[in-house]
């Protein structure tokens, strides 16, 4: 046994300190990503918490007050648009039992005069624009501007007209692939590998696990983003449906395994963006820099306008 322990203590102490040593340092085996855009300050479905969100108004005011990049998510009408929406299935959004896949385009119902800001509970947006947008018109409105698109549903279909909107429009260096399920994200992949992507639930699942075990500097990345919740917000701006998130214990683990600044660092000296969300005041702001965010997704760009000019973070 003592033998055993003699050679494995060094090669133990061997990894450790190479493993440390290049996670401080990993242009040594990996080149630095560069993308056609680098954001700080991220609009959440076009920055809902000032204008109804997802719709024209809300991402025309979200680029007037200095947004670098809106977030989004996409759905498929019944008679093949893609519309801008975060829900299938309208009722929270419109009242409308009804989902958008069922629908043509011209049946799509308004959006409700007053609409609660999905992470600042007992907040309200609203605004003169209440028509769902299509993602042409974004395009097509804002040619210039980084787009995070979130796709929800393993629909061919959506993702094949998403590709070739981007494509039409020359927009394939500054649209982004994201989506939570490693499934439809493969698919979006396989129908547009020349769009930079985010983390998966389950890919960013993987990165913690390379991070814990150190093995991390040593395994090239695809993705070009990670966005992630800020746990801090979870039960004090943003209460979730899951049970298993309301309770305080889970979400100060949560916190405590996700937010590592040296985590956050060595991704963003790999060209790896990091956002966090959806930040909402200006201490959550802080708290997201303060832990390595290279960007902050808020659903008030002009509240996170205002915290960059006072503050001015450093990359």
């Amino acid at each position: 046994m003592s033998s055993f322990l003699y050679f494995l203590l060094p090669a133990l102490g061997g990894y450790t300190l190479t493993s440390v040593y290049l996670l401080k340092n990993p242009h040594i085996l990996h080149r630095r990503k560069r993308t056609a855009f680098y954001c700080k300050h991220i609009s959440h479905r076009g920055g809902c918490g000032e204008r109804i969100e997802s719709t024209m108004e809300a991402f025309t005011n979200a680029v007037e007050q200095g947004t670098e990049m809106l977030e989004l998510d996409c759905h498929f009408t019944h008679d093949g648009h893609v519309v801008v929406s975060h829900d299938e299935n309208l009722k929270r959004q419109t009242g409308h039992d009804v989902t958008i896949s069922s629908l043509n385009l011209q049946d799509l119902p308004l959006y409700k005069e007053r609409l609660e800001v999905t992470f600042y509970a007992g907040r309200f947006s609203t605004g003169a624009d209440r028509k769902f947008a299509l993602l042409e018109d974004v395009f097509r409105k804002f040619p210039e501007t980084p787009i995070s698109i979130e796709i929800k549903e393993n629909n061919h279909q959506l993702i094949e007209k998403v590709s070739d909107l981007v494509k039409r429009y020359n927009r394939e260096e500054i649209s982004v692939w994201a989506s939570v399920s490693s499934t439809i994200m493969k698919e979006c992949r396989s129908t547009n590998a020349s769009m930079p992507y985010s983390f998966s639930m389950n890919r960013g699942l993987l990165l913690l696990l390379l991070f814990y075990t150190g093995l991390l500097p040593f395994v090239p990345l695809g993705e070009s983003l990670l966005q992630f919740y800020l746990p801090r917000i979870i039960n004090r701006t943003y209460v979730p449906e899951e049970g298993i998130l309301q309770n305080s214990w889970v979400r100060s683990l949560l916190e405590k395994i996700t937010m590592r600044k040296s985590l956050f660092k060595h991704l963003a000296s790999r060209g790896i963006q990091v956002h966090l969300f959806v930040c909402n005041e200006d201490e959550d702001i802080r708290a997201a820099f303060d832990v390595g965010a290279t960007g902050v997704m808020s659903d008030y760009p002009t509240l996170l306008s205002s915290y960059l000019r006072r503050n001015r973070p450093q990359d």
